[in-house]
């Protein structure tokens, strides 16, 4: 028992001479200053120092604090929930007059860094904050120097409220305001006074140019700042004479549009303009309908990418849903314009009639009017009626002369001009202009004449009423054609007035102020 003993108070002993060798070898600054230890508990205990107490002479005099702030970070401008987050040091400085002291007592200390929470602190807040704490909640060490001067920098994260105008997002600026004041005290107790306004200066209203501190901001990648001033307000209540200052520190910032125009504009430009090709596609492709309903698919399925990026707001219209309704509208017109091309495209004689006023319109006038120019036959449009194919090979080009093609060597036979006027004479005193007999001996002709007649006849006849109804077929053609090519110029002119005339209204295009160059 005695030997475990005398190991243990042995192996004690061995512990504290390794202590000991270890605090011997530190260096002078890690050892704790004895003046700085008595300065402190002299100002906090042997004075009676009372942190709740506001520190002034007399009850009535007034305590001034100067604030400022010290923008780090501008971390997120939240759209939709209308919320700016910032990363600030939160400056303050004020006169303690319980904490003065001679440095030559205290061996030299002019300087001493105390726990903020031991001293009297002003209860400045955020006034329109949105979520989140009011008040400062990393309470960092206060520097308090001979003169009783106090100087307080805490870091704090902050929610604001911001209304956000996205009228013309996203080539948008916003203005954000931070508003700081004391909660408790009014302006009879404690003067909230900017850090660069001057003390001799005790107007109600005080302007900063620049009332922000940007010598630690890291640049936002989404926002350029334009201004940042502060101004010094006190206001009235109804219900007290007290004045009640506060401080307001105002943020201009401008929307940085490389990534909305890359993402958002380029492509939802390039989708309207391909609605001017559908007015370019022939018809008998077949793929008009088809190609209008491919962008309109596409322009959906980018609304539901773009859901995310647009902000939702009902309080106006956003510039870019602007430009995204006024592009669905366009495409939508597009195929009920393409739905009657089409229709017109594929007219018939047996089941539309041309209007004289449409010939003369669409066919005359608006055709010289686009620089349109109908090609021609080289054969004259009479020629072109009389003539024909029969089902077995032989061309009949004139009811008046025939002439068979021999299918098998490809030889033209013409009948000589004394048959024909044989047959002539025959047509003459057989048949009426309607075709009709009249009489007469009908035996003039063998009956193989006399049928090979009127079989020419029945397909001269059959041949000219295609060829009629072919022409009216083919101006129906060219009358969807000279409505496509309306429609094309008319889509291709509003395509680009409607793309400048909405994304020209923002007043950010014309703003030339450059952004603040920060280190």
């Amino acid at each position: 028992m005695v030997k475990l003993l005398a190991e243990k108070m042995l192996t004690d002993w061995f512990l504290w001479v390794i202590f000991a060798i270890y605090l011997g070898s530190l260096p002078p600054s890690v050892e704790s200053n004895p003046d700085a230890k008595r300065l402190y508990d002299y100002l906090l205990s042997k004075k009676g120092y009372n942190k709740l107490i506001r520190p002034v002479g007399n009850n009535t005099d007034r305590l001034t604090v100067k604030l400022g702030l010290r923008l780090t970070r501008l971390i997120d401008v939240d759209e939709k929930n209308q919320i700016m987050t910032t990363n600030v040091w939160l400056d303050q400085e004020w006169f303690d007059y319980k904490l003065t002291w001679n440095p030559h007592d205290f061996g030299g200390v002019d300087v001493l860094y105390v726990p903020s929470n031991k001293i009297w602190l002003p209860d400045i807040v955020l006034y329109n904050n949105a979520d989140g704490n009011y008040e400062v909640t990393l309470m960092t060490k206060a520097t308090v120097h001979r003169t009783g001067k106090v100087q307080w920098k805490p870091p704090a994260i902050y929610k604001s409220a911001c209304p956000i105008n996205v009228e013309f997002f996203p080539f948008d600026e916003q203005i954000c305001k931070m508003k700081f004041g004391s909660w408790t005290y009014d302006g009879n107790q404690v003067d909230l006074k900017h850090m660069d306004q001057p003390s001799w200066v005790n107007s109600d209203t005080f302007d900063v140019e620049k009332g922000i501190d940007l010598k630690d901001y890291s640049r936002s990648v989404e926002w350029d700042l334009l201004d940042i001033p502060a101004r010094r307000n006190t206001k009235y209540y109804p219900c007290c004479n007290e004045p009640y200052p506060d401080i307001t520190f105002s943020i201009r910032m401008r929307r940085k549009t490389l990534f909305y125009t890359v993402n958002l504009i380029i492509p939802c430009v390039a989708i309207s303009f391909l609605t001017v090709l559908t007015f370019y596609l022939p018809s008998d492709s077949g793929e008009k309908i088809t190609l209008c309903i491919s962008i309109l698919l596409s322009l959906t399925v980018f609304f539901l990418l773009l859901a995310d990026l647009i902000p939702p707001t009902s309080l106006v219209v956003p510039l870019i849903g602007k430009y995204l309704l006024f592009t669905m509208i366009l495409v939508t017109l597009s195929i009920i314009v393409t739905v009657i091309v089409l229709n017109v495209h594929f007219r018939s004689p047996s089941t539309h009639k041309m209007s004289p006023w449409v010939k003369k319109v669409f066919l005359n006038v608006l055709p010289r009017l686009l620089m349109m120019r109908r090609p021609q036959s080289d054969q004259p449009l009479s020629n072109k009626k009389q003539q024909g194919h029969l089902a077995n090979g032989a061309d009949v080009r004139d009811i008046y002369g025939i002439r068979n093609k021999a299918a098998h060597n490809g030889d033209y036979h013409y009948i000589s001009n004394e048959q024909n006027s044989l047959m002539k004479n025959y047509r003459d005193g057989m048949y009426t202009d309607e075709g009709s007999p009249i009489g007469g001996p009908r035996n003039r002709f063998p009956d193989i004449v006399n049928k090979a007649m009127e079989g020419v006849r029945f397909v001269a006849e059959h041949l000219k009423i295609e060829d009629d109804e072919e022409n009216i077929k083919e101006d129906w053609k060219y009358v969807a054609m000279v409505l496509d090519r309306l429609f094309l110029w008319i889509f291709t002119t509003a395509c680009i007035l409607g793309t400048f005339g909405i994304v020209l209204q923002a007043p950010t295009l014309y703003d030339e102020k450059m952004p603040i160059q920060t280190n």
